[in-house]
């Protein structure tokens, strides 16, 4: 009998992977399910970006292997991006590394950084990637709970508590996603230092900055950052590009280099013509951002009525292509109130436990749906509620 390895048995298939199966067999049996759950993008990337990316693919001389490290244009037009829109200086040669996806950056930096036993700070609520991941490279998992007292930013007094001796690397997500709140540059400045105090690894993944944003930051603006940060970034929900599967990473060489170790070993680079197009999305002008944002500002007016009729309560200032709401008292959980929309009006809403147990009163809309399909599943919950 063949037996998979011991990591296996560490994680568990990803929640959205195990739900869309669900969702696909209500549908096979004829239901009409509303997929309100994940943050995947249903408008198209900008119209020259598409050109761009039939051109260079009509090019025979585009269709062989490329380099590990990215081609010049594409480094380049990060570092650009960054420069307009953070206001942080990288070098194209050494600070960037372009990736399939800032999702893939998270194994290689786990298995850059971490070996077997190794501490790692997880947030709670907080991408399920961080705490699978540190899974399957045998890290040990510290959780820091994110509350919305707090504004949903790391307690410092509350970690300097833990026993930081092992810990390696920390994950930090601003704009955060499941919350949508915001971090300051003065946070910024304060994790810079913690992580120079116990020489930990900050890795602030940062994929949301654009979408209902108006102020773009990073935390390699604050001077010194690279000696102890990285940034994960990603034209998946900026630029309408997820299936494009285009991210990247920035810090000082150093750090770069050991990613690059292990990602030369595990792809043989991207496609040349989606680099390309890549490049020409992040050549867009504000006026790109703006149009995405009106769209983005018009559902989400249609999910706070559909969060109100819930009796759920929520900051209308959250930033991200989703809306992260507390359950009324009268639902033992987020899990249980998403089951009952889910049989009851056959509208699928992301319950909030998924991202760690400090979301279990929790659930979250993601904005990825047109206004059509969002004022149906407002209808739909109307009538059961």
């Amino acid at each position: 009998m063949i037996t998979p390895a011991d990591r296996i048995s560490e994680v568990k298939e990803y929640y959205f992977s195990v739900k869309l199966k669900e969702i696909e067999k209500m549908r096979q049996a004829g239901v009409d399910v509303i997929n309100l759950g994940i943050g995947n993008p249903d408008l198209p990337p900008a119209t020259e970006v598409l050109e761009a990316l039939h051109l260079q693919a009509a090019s025979p001389s585009n269709h062989g292997y490329q380099s590990y490290i990215g081609i010049p244009e594409l480094r380049s037009a990060f570092t650009n991006w960054y420069k307009k829109y953070y206001n942080v200086s990288l070098e194209a040669g050494n600070e960037v590394l372009p990736l399939i996806g800032s999702k893939e950056g998270i194994m290689h930096i786990s298995m850059a950084f971490l070996n077997l036993g190794d501490g790692v700070l997880v947030p709670n609520p907080g991408y399920p990637t961080y705490s699978s991941v540190s899974k399957l490279v045998g890290a040990n998992i510290i959780k820091y709970n994110l509350t919305e007292k707090d504004g949903w930013l790391p307690d410092f007094e509350e970690l300097e508590k833990e026993d930081l001796s092992s810990v390696k690397l920390m994950w930090i997500n601003y704009p955060n996603m499941p919350s949508g709140a915001n971090a300051t540059l003065n946070f910024f400045e304060k994790i810079i230092k913690f992580g120079k105090k116990h020489n930990i690894l900050i890795c602030n993944d940062n994929p949301y900055s654009f979408i209902l944003n108006d102020t773009q930051r990073s935390i390699l603006q604050i001077e010194g950052a690279k000696e102890t940060a990285l940034e994960l970034n990603s034209l998946s929900k900026s630029h309408n590009m997820a299936g494009w599967r285009i991210g990247m990473v920035a810090s000082s060489p150093e750090i770069i280099s050991y990613i690059l170790r292990v990602k030369s070993n595990m792809d043989s680079g991207m496609f040349k013509p989606l680099q390309l197009a890549a490049a020409k999305a992040l050549e867009l002008d504000s006026s790109w951002y703006t149009s995405v944002n009106k769209e983005y500002l018009s559902r989400r007016r249609i999910v706070w009525k559909i969060l109100d009729t819930l009796e759920c309560s929520y900051d209308k200032n959250q930033t991200g292509m989703f809306v992260w709401a507390k359950i009324p008292g009268k639902h033992k959980s987020g899990k249980m109130l998403s089951d009952e929309i889910l049989n009851r009006s056959h509208v699928f809403i992301t319950p909030g436990f998924i991202f760690g147990d400090m979301g279990e009163e929790y659930i979250r809309i993601s904005l990825c749906s047109n206004e059509n399909i969002l004022n149906k599943a407002l209808d739909r919950i109307k009538k059961i509620n």
